[in-house]
């Protein structure tokens, strides 16, 4: 059975990017955002400034650290484990 697309919970998935971002010390944090947020971190990030950054996650807000990050690795909708062509 295929889900619907007007399903409020496959729309809230389908608008979200998965990320997954990597601490020096070998920590590893992964999160389903928005484009916008993935693409606002990645900006960020270019900057080279040390700050933070909060990322709005169905679980709650995350602040990271940017002086911290070692990557962010944006996975690709096609590489995603479900419904396809």
């Amino acid at each position: 059975m295929r889900p619907t697309v007007s399903s409020p919970n496959w729309s809230r998935v389908a608008d979200r990017v998965r990320i997954e971002i990597g601490f020096d010390g070998g920590q590893i944090m992964g999160a389903l955002v928005d484009p916008v947020t993935a693409d606002a971190l990645e900006q960020a990030l270019g900057t080279g400034q040390d700050g933070a950054f909060s990322l709005d996650v169905e679980d709650g807000r995350y602040t990271v650290a940017l002086g911290r990050v070692v990557y962010v690795k944006r996975f690709s909708r096609e590489g995603r484990v479900g419904f396809g062509s």
